[in-house]
């Protein structure tokens, strides 16, 4: 095996300076899909990955969709019987602003030393996700100048909204599932542990949001006039805010940790050795002390365990000066975690079962669901996610490490319930590559390994 690859990592090394001018080339469209203004460049993009991926030897094409299209592209492996493939990624970035932050112009992507010995791409998209996708089109390019052919049958898919919530990706699904339907899917759009030690993403926590609306009087009230005598919402709310956790940190609804499993101890082991403190994780946010469940790692915290968040609150007169009324109404966004096997229509039904019983009787309180999706776990012991833990490990300085993530990817959940497939996360980004930020940039070196990861990873599948 070592021997069919060692020629096509070679191809990449000497193909990098191009695959550097291919991937400003793509970071130079301003597919900036929340905004209109940009529409015709979010399809310019999909244009050109489609010419990319014909000159690879795909049959690709732009599909239409409600908002901005999609690129599909399909390219048969070696062999009848090899492993099929679904490639993930998005063309589209986030705005701009503030313009005025930025080092240099986000469109005009360069290399630059920020430090002796380190380079990195900037401009907007190079970490996410267009640099990262491109690692994985610059791997099948060697794989195809050097043998001709592919190690695996590879289906692509790249969505143009990913930054604007994904509108038109499940109905695609939908439509086209038997066409996406492959072995499992890769999803390149996570991050390293750090720049030397390559992770895998084993777990993505799920989400339910839930905004809060309590009603009290008809009208705002006079606080000397009323006051004492009369429900306010906002002490109402917070009340059932305040009681959402117990003082070991727990979350207090009925039920919350059904499905719930502890994080086996071997895989606690390998995360304590990774170094990661609550006093460096906190302290670059200006804090020390972790504020969760008792007893438990900042990791395991963040990534193996369900949460309960509020992250917005109004209510009364918040203007200038003080004007004292008791609130008609008060309410409050609120948003859980969701890990394992906890199910987020249960979970939305016990938060509201909650909040009622706390309501008084001449009182009222309505709900508006933001979202909801379950956690994905890929098993620590699946072959796919070791066959690709040795295959990065060859690679890096350091052994891979599988890790979780505390946010949500939603599409891994819809490849799993739409096609029924599973997905592997392996990403090349790091902490800070600013994205969403001004002065986004990418590691030469994530970019360059990033792609021989791929060609190893795409090897080892197919054997």
């Amino acid at each position: 095996m070592m021997a069919d690859i060692t020629p096509v990592l070679e191809r990449a090394d000497a193909n990098l300076p191009k695959s550097l001018d291919r991937l400003f080339d793509l970071v130079r469209i301003k597919s900036i899909s929340t905004d209109p203004a940009f529409k015709a460049e979010c399809r310019k993009a999909a244009e050109w990955l489609v010419v990319e991926l014909n000159g690879l030897g795909f049959a690709a094409s732009v599909r239409d969709t409600p908002g901005h299209p999609m690129v599909v592209a399909h390219h048969v492996g070696a062999k009848v019987n090899s492993p099929h493939v679904l490639f993930y990624g998005h063309y589209d970035v986030q705005p701009v602003d503030p313009l005025n932050l930025w080092d240099s112009p986000p469109f005009e992507p360069a290399i630059k030393e920020i430090v002796p010995g380190r380079k990195v791409i900037t401009g907007r998209g190079t970490s996410d996700d267009k640099g990262q996708l491109m690692t994985f089109l610059e791997a099948v390019r060697a794989y195809k100048e050097v043998h001709d052919a592919l190690p695996c049958r590879i289906t692509i898919l790249f969505e143009g909204e990913e930054e604007s919530g994904s509108p038109s990706l499940k109905p695609f699904l939908e439509a086209n599932a038997a066409e996406l339907k492959a072995d499992y899917a890769l999803v390149c759009d996570t991050s390293m542990w750090d720049s030397e030690t390559p992770a895998i993403s084993a777990g993505l926590r799920g989400l339910v949001g839930e905004e809060i609306v309590v009603k009290a009087a008809d009208r705002d009230l006079h606080s000397g006039y009323f006051g004492g005598a009369a429900a306010n919402p906002i002490h109402i709310l917070t009340d059932i805010l305040a009681g959402l956790h117990d003082e070991t940190g727990r979350v207090t609804l009925e039920n919350f940790y059904d499905g719930v499993e502890e994080t086996p101890a071997q895989i606690k082991a390998a995360w304590e050795t990774l170094g990661q403190t609550a006093e460096k994780f906190l302290g670059q946010v200006g804090l020390s002390i972790p504020s969760g469940e008792k007893g438990r790692s900042v990791l395991e915290l963040t990534w193996a365990r369900p949460t309960a968040e509020i992250n917005g609150i109004t209510g009364g007169y918040t203007g200038e000066g003080f004007k004292t009324v008791i609130a008609a109404q008060a309410s409050a966004k609120v948003s859980f975690r969701l890990v394992d096997h906890q199910n987020p229509a249960k979970i939305r039904e016990a938060f509201r079962a909650y909040a009622r019983s706390k309501v008084p009787a001449d009182c009222s309180v309505e709900f508006h669901p933001h979202g909801g999706s379950p956690a994905i776990h890929l098993p620590y012991d699946s072959p796919l996610l070791n066959t690709a833990k040795v295959a990065l490990s060859d690679e890096w300085p350091k052994p891979a490490v599988v890790i979780g993530m505390g946010g949500s990817i939603p599409i891994v959940g819809d490849f799993q319930r739409m096609l029924g497939i599973e997905s592997l996360l392996v990403g090349f980004g790091l902490s800070d590559d600013r994205i969403h930020s001004p002065n986004e940039k990418y590691e030469l070196l994530s970019f360059h390994k990033g792609i021989r990861s791929w060609i190893r990873i795409l090897d080892a599948l197919a054997a």
